[in-house]
C-alpha cells in the first residue's frame, strides 16, 4: 500500500479524496477555497495584531504539514484559529489597532500549545481513538462543531449590517452563491464561492465607486505594494504565565478537528477515524512551526468544510494546490494588499453563507449518526454548549480567561460525562 493515494482522474459530481480534477478545473478550485478562508485568514490575525500576510503563507505551510502527516487523505486546509484570539490578548494586552507590539510572548505560549497538542496525537494513534471517542461522541464533537459556526455568527451579521447599499451587495452576494451551487452546471457550483465573490465586488464597483452609494474600493495601497518581498518574521520569547494560559487552547483544538474529522467523513462517506491521530499531530506541528516565525495558531479551516459542502469536490489535491499559491503569495505583498481591497459587504455575505453551512455539516453528523435527541444526556449537552457558544458565554479567573469556544467545548465535554454517571 502506497503513503499517498493514486489520485485516480474523474467526471463524477462527487470528487473523493483519493480521486481528481482536471488541472485545468483544480486550480480554480484551489484559489477559490484560498479566497473562501481569505476572510477570517485576514480578520483573525488584525484582531490579534498579527500580520496577514505572514499567516497566509504560514496557513499554506502548514496545510502542506498536514497533509503530509495524514498520508494526502485528509481533504483539509489549516488557517488561523479564532480560539487564540482572546487569550493572545490577554496575554499581550494588545490594544485593538495596528502591530502588536509584544508578539513574543504570545507565540512563545502558541508553540507550546502546538507542542501539547502534538502530543495528544501521538498517545492517539499509539492508543487508538475509543477514548477520545468515549470522550467525545458524535452528540458532543456535534455540538461544539455547530457551537463553533454560531460563534462566529456575529461576525457574518457584523458584516451585512449598514446602509441598504451596504446590505444589498452583501445579500447579493449571499444570494449569489446560493444560487451558483444550486441552479449552476458542475463547473459553475464548483466554483460557486468565487463567483458569488466577483459578483459582489463588481457590484460594490457599480454602486461605490461609480455612484457612490457605499464606500468605494481604495486601489491605492493595491497599487502602491510591491510584487515580491520578504515578509517581516518575528521571534518567540517562553514565559511560563504565558504558557499556562494559551497551551489549554490545544483542548480546544481537539475537539474543533475532532469534529471536523467526523464531519468530513460524514460528507464523503468514508471512514476518516484512523487518521485522527496524524491530524492531531500535523495541525500541532503546524501551529508550532507557525508561532515559530510568528503566525498565528492554525486549525482545520472551517470555511473550507463549507467550500467542500457546496461544492462536493473532497480532493486532497486540491488543498496541496491551495497551500502552494499560499506560500507563493505569502511572498507578495500585493496579493495581501488585494485581498484587503474585498469589501466588507462581500465578506460579510459570504460569512453568513459558510458559517451556516458549518453548523449544518454539524446536524447532519448528528443525523449520520443517528443521535438520539429523546435521550436528555444528549439533550441538555447539546443545547447548554449551543447557548454557550453562540451567546459567547465567556469568564475569567485571575489572568485565566476563556470565551465562548472554550466555554462550549468545556460544557460539551463536562455535560456529557456528568450526565452519565452510574449508566451502564
Amino acid at each position: 500500500m502506497m503513503y499517498f493515494p493514486r489520485w485516480r482522474l474523474t467526471h463524477d459530481a462527487v470528487v473523493l479524496p483519493d480521486e481528481r480534477l482536471r488541472w485545468s478545473a483544480a486550480v480554480p478550485m484551489g484559489f477559490q477555497h484560498l479566497l473562501a478562508m481569505s476572510g477570517s485568514t485576514i480578520l483573525g490575525p488584525l484582531l490579534m495584531g498579527f500580520d496577514p500576510n505572514l499567516a497566509i503563507l504560514f496557513s499554506g505551510i502548514g496545510t502542506i504539514i498536514f497533509f503530509i502527516c495524514t498520508a494526502g487523505r485528509m481533504p483539509s486546509y489549516l488557517g488561523s484559529s479564532f480560539s487564540f484570539i482572546a487569550v493572545v490578548i490577554a496575554v499581550t494586552g494588545y490594544a485593538g489597532t495596528g502591530p502588536n507590539p509584544n508578539i513574543g510572548p504570545a507565540l512563545g505560549g502558541i508553540i507550546a500549545c502546538g507542542a501539547l497538542y502534538a502530543i495528544i496525537g501521538v498517545i492517539v494513534t499509539a492508543t487508538g481513538t475509543r477514548w477520545i471517542e468515549r470522550l467525545m461522541p458524535p452528540a458532543v464533537t456535534g455540538a461544539i462543531g455547530a457551537a463553533i459556526g454560531l460563534n462566529l455568527a456575529p461576525v457574518g451579521v457584523q458584516g451585512m449590517q449598514g446602509s441598504g447599499a451596504h446590505m444589498f451587495v452583501a445579500v447579493l452576494t449571499l444570494l449569489a452563491v446560493a444560487l451558483f451551487s444550486t441552479y449552476g452546471p458542475l463547473k459553475m457550483r464548483r466554483l460557486s464561492i468565487l463567483l458569488g465573490i466577483g459578483t459582489g465586488y463588481v457590484a460594490v464597483l457599480v454602486l461605490g465607486n461609480a455612484f457612490g452609494l457605499l464606500p468605494g474600493i481604495d486601489f491605492t495601497a493595491l497599487a502602491a505594494a510591491p510584487w515580491l518581498g520578504m515578509p517581516q518574521f518575528h521571534s518567540p520569547t517562553f514565559q511560563l504565565s504565558a504558557i499556562t494560559l494559551i497551551a489549554p487552547v490545544a483542548l480546544i483544538l481537539v475537539a474543533e478537528n475532532l469534529g471536523h474529522i467526523k464531519a468530513i467523513g460524514s460528507m464523503t462517506g468514508q471512514n476518516m477515524d484512523p487518521y485522527i491521530g496524524r491530524g492531531f499531530i500535523g495541525d500541532g506541528l503546524a501551529t508550532m512551526v507557525s508561532g515559530a516565525g510568528g503566525g498565528t495558531g492554525v486549525t482545520t479551516y472551517v470555511e473550507n468544510m463549507g467550500v467542500m459542502a457546496v461544492t462536493k469536490v473532497f480532493s486532497t489535491l486540491i488543498f496541496v494546490i491551495a497551500a502552494s499559491i499560499a506560500i507563493l503569495l505569502g511572498f507578495s505583498p500585493k496579493f495581501g494588499a488585494l485581498l484587503q481591497t474585498i469589501p466588507a459587504p462581500v465578506l460579510g455575505g459570504l460569512a453568513v453563507a459558510v458559517f451556516g453551512l458549518i453548523a449544518a455539516a454539524m446536524i447532519r453528523l448528528w443525523v449520520d449518526n443517528r443521535v438520539d435527541f429523546s435521550d436528555p444526556r444528549n439533550l441538555f449537552t447539546v443545547g447548554v454548549t449551543l447557548i454557550f457558544g453562540s451567546g459567547n458565554f465567556s469568564f475569567s479567573i485571575g489572568s485565566f480567561a476563556i470565551g465562548g469556544i472554550g466555554t462550549a467545548t468545556l460544557a460539551a465535554l463536562i455535560l456529557y460525562q456528568v450526565l452519565g454517571i452510574r449508566r451502564a
